[in-house]
């Protein structure tokens, strides 16, 4: 009787992908294995909670939920190894009240819990280390500017920190604080979990700032709990408290502080709010090291208890003798952390009898071991939160956020409204804004020249010097600044689209599409990135937890054509095409989309066969972008491209210069084709005849591209001399051609060395030797289809 009623109880259970939209249940248990599932636990999906299916992507596929207050996107795939109850009404937590907030005195100096009898401050010469560790979109990089007065890019979507950064905290000197990737655990999941998790472990920073969306307690004091169980000095700054102020909430710090055993220093890093009081306790508790009061946050947890206890009590002396916390290393051990097994060097004795520990819980406490952890966890939290957080309403931010996904993310608008989005930006930038911000700024740089031009003649300056100045570094380096205004323009708008929020729109949108290809969804922010600049969007592709995804991204976002290269796209689409401008610069972007798919479902089949890592992403809040990172990240890129203009563009102009106006005995020659560098080029020339541009002076703008894209124009400027020279040495096919293989022949040096510093020189060399050639059969295919018609 009782294996028939389990059967029923079997037959009836409920999937989590079988969840109708706005439909709420409680988690039962969490399947699937390995680092996803930790994942997934770390993320709050864990028995016992209760999770509302929100939306799904236009394609179907991944789904969005929310859990712990949040929204969380995965697949339908890994939503098919939940096990849910049968839906029911969302249980209400409403609105406590609590009694009004008492001045806040803190642990630092002054504070109430400060010792000054046990006082043993560190030397006053030594650098107090700092380690900045937050989740992903609660603030870090604004704070981190805040401290440090550096003005890092801020985004609205994850990863935005792909690397360390490091700065001094303003009227500090003896500081240093390096910006962490944002992360949700310390579980090895993806690469900038590593990254973070290593810099702790190794550098042992003499104190930990944590930063906490108070907006999102929850979900953000999972990683908090794991950064107390280290044991080193810690500050938690408790960020965006004005926007849960306005929405009706408020947390009582004194309590949280006492519930945790850490200074908690109520903050807004974007209003700069508390900023002063959280130095003030972060460089106490470093000074003087005081690190977190011992609490046991699975004392209420038996079986848990029991099980922690025991392995602190048998790897004691191994996580002394390494340099790892005890309680951390316990915790980790427990939740199969197979690192921390590695660096503790067990005999084979302790493994087992671990393994006897660990079953044992299982046993006690009815669920798995990972499972069990992270219950005890979230429990904690969520008792804290019941003591001192007073829940806000629905903030206005979300509401807003949820109308604008109607359309943006809508079934039948998403995708639509996302080719609308990137076709407008295009537009504006290509046709409308760009456009006429560069015509202003040629009008000046013709003046300019021909001012000094004619000041050169009537002061009667030797030949050679007037033609390295006219010819080599006025129309050279000054033809490559009037693109200017094109770049900062496309710029302004993908800043305004990272801001806002709606690029982790387009990856929810996208993933299925991409899945096709091989790829997450979370790959198309590095492309995205990418038509911007390549090392960038090399960079960003450090958040995907996939080596394989993380690889293949690198290689295809070269594909996505960078602002760089619009400098030449402009040049020939004025030369050979003025009527058609706009069609040929979107045609060019496509065909560079069109390629990276083909080479994705090339490298699916053979060097990159297996399956796309799960789409794992919180979506945030829709905000209105900063107009101070807007005009950071715009002052970021026109610095970039005029140090490059006025540095390698500069020097590769003047080189081409002189290898142009020079011969092999060093004697200046009225003819270039007498010229040193006709001579080099004519050597390749011969490669590039049989698709349609075998003129040495446009092979020697190409290899000037290796330096930088934009030195293809100023070479071809110093080489021709005039436009029209150009369209009577070039044919219509052989000018398509020759804008194909821009287009996709290697990136710029700089694009290279990112690429060898993330996957070695074999990669790099590889990717500069391929795309070379995927760019010389796509000329030529082009070039003899175009003599055809």
């Amino acid at each position: 009787m009782k294996s028939l009623d389990n059967e029923r109880e079997r037959e009836e259970v409920m999937r989590l992908s079988e969840l109708q939209i706005g439909k709420t249940a409680t988690i039962l248990s969490v399947g699937g294995s390995g680092a996803l599932r930790q994942h997934f636990l770390d993320m709050g999906l864990i028995q016992g909670t209760e999770v509302t299916v929100m939306k799904y992507a236009p394609m179907g596929d991944p789904i969005e939920l929310r859990i712990h207050g949040y929204e969380l996107t995965i697949r339908l795939e890994d939503a098919k190894n939940i096990e849910i109850s049968e839906a029911h009404p969302p249980v209400s937590s409403g609105m406590d009240v609590r009694s009004s907030e008492t001045p806040h005195p803190g642990y630092g100096e002054g504070g109430k819990y400060h010792n000054r009898k046990n006082e043993n401050p560190l030397p006053e010469d030594e650098v107090l280390t700092f380690a900045l560790v937050g989740n992903q979109n609660c603030g870090k990089t604004t704070l981190f500017n805040r401290l440090t007065g550096a003005k890092q890019h801020v985004g609205n979507f994850p990863g935005v920190t792909v690397d360390r950064k490091d700065g001094v905290i303003r009227g500090h000197k003896n500081t240093l604080i390096t910006d962490l990737p944002g992360i949700y655990s310390m579980s090895p999941y993806s690469n900038e979990e590593i990254v973070t998790r290593e810099f702790i472990l190794r550098e042992k920073p003499r104190g930990i700032i944590n930063i906490v969306d108070a907006t999102n307690i929850e979900r953000n004091m999972y990683l908090t709990m794991q950064l107390m169980e280290l044991g080193f000095p810690m500050v938690i700054a408790l960020n965006m408290m004005d926007e849960l102020r306005e929405n009706g909430g408020s947390v009582l710090v004194n309590d949280m502080e006492a519930a945790l055993g850490v200074p908690v220093i109520p903050i807004s890093a974007a209003k700069g709010e508390g900023i002063e009081e959280l130095i003030q306790h972060a460089i106490h508790i470093a000074k003087y090291q005081e690190a977190p009061m011992s609490i046991d946050f699975c004392e209420k947890e038996e079986g848990i208890h029991r099980g922690i206890h025991a392995v602190m009590h048998l790897i004691e002396d191994h996580a002394k003798r390494n340099g790892i916390p005890i309680r951390f290393a316990a915790s980790k051990i427990l939740e199969g952390d197979k690192k921390i097994l590695e660096q503790l060097q067990l005999t084979e004795n302790e493994q087992e009898t671990l393994e006897h520990i660990a079953k044992q819980t299982e046993e006690e406490t009815g669920l798995d071991r990972a499972a069990a952890i992270a219950q005890m966890r979230f429990r904690y939290i969520e008792s804290v939160c019941q003591a001192t957080v007073v829940k806000p309403k629905e903030s206005k931010e979300r509401v807003r956020s949820r109308r604008i996904d109607r359309f943006l993310t809508g079934k039948y608008t998403g995708i639509p409204a996302f080719i609308g989005i990137m076709g407008l930006v295009f537009w504006l930038t290509f046709n409308v804004i760009g456009s006429t911000l560069q015509g202003i700024l040629e009008l000046g740089v013709t003046w300019l020249t021909e001012a000094v031009d004619a000041a050169m003649e009537t002061a009667h300056v030797n030949h050679a010097l007037h033609s390295l100045v006219i010819d080599g570094i006025f129309n050279g380096v000054g033809s490559v600044l009037s693109f200017l205004p094109i770049i900062v323009t496309l710029f302004f708008f993908l800043s305004l689209l990272e801001d806002s929020g709606y690029m982790a729109r387009v990856a929810f949108i996208m993933d299925k599409l991409l899945r096709k290809l091989g790829l997450s969804g979370r790959s198309i922010v590095p492309m995205l990135i990418g038509f911007g600049c390549t090392v960038p969007g090399v960079m960003a592709s450090r958040t995907l937890p996939s080596e394989r995804d993380r690889k293949m991204t690198i290689l295809l976002t070269p594909f996505m054509s960078c602002t760089a290269k619009l400098p030449i796209y402009a040049f020939f689409t004025a030369a050979f095409f003025p009527n058609y401008a706009a069609i040929v610069m979107i045609g060019l972007y496509l065909f560079g989309i069109a390629s990276g798919i083909l080479m994705a479902l090339i490298f699916k089949k053979t060097k990159f066969k297996g399956k796309a890592v799960p789409f794992v992403m919180e979506l945030p809040n829709y905000r209105m972008p900063g107009a101070k990172n807007v005009g950071h990240l715009l002052w970021d890129k026109a610095k970039d491209f005029l140090q490059r203009a006025f540095t390698v563009i500069f020097i590769a102009t003047i080189v081409i210069w002189f290898l142009q106006n020079f011969d092999m005995s060093l004697n200046m020659v009225s003819d270039s084709q007498n010229s040193i560098l006709a001579v080099a080029a004519g050597i390749l020339a011969p490669i590039f005849i049989p698709v349609g541009f075998g003129d040495w002076r446009i092979v020697t703008s190409l290899i000037s591209g290796f330096l930088a894209k934009e030195s293809v124009v100023s070479s071809l400027t110093v080489l021709y001399g005039s436009t029209g020279l150009l369209q009577n040495s070039l044919a219509v096919p052989g000018a398509v051609s020759l804008l194909v293989f821009c287009l996709l022949y290697t990136p710029c040096v700089a694009a290279i060395a990112s690429v060898r510093r993330e996957l070695g020189g074999k990669w790099a060399a590889a990717m500069v030797f391929g795309q070379c050639a995927v760019a010389w059969i796509a000329s030529f295919l082009i070039y003899h289809i175009g003599i055809l018609f």
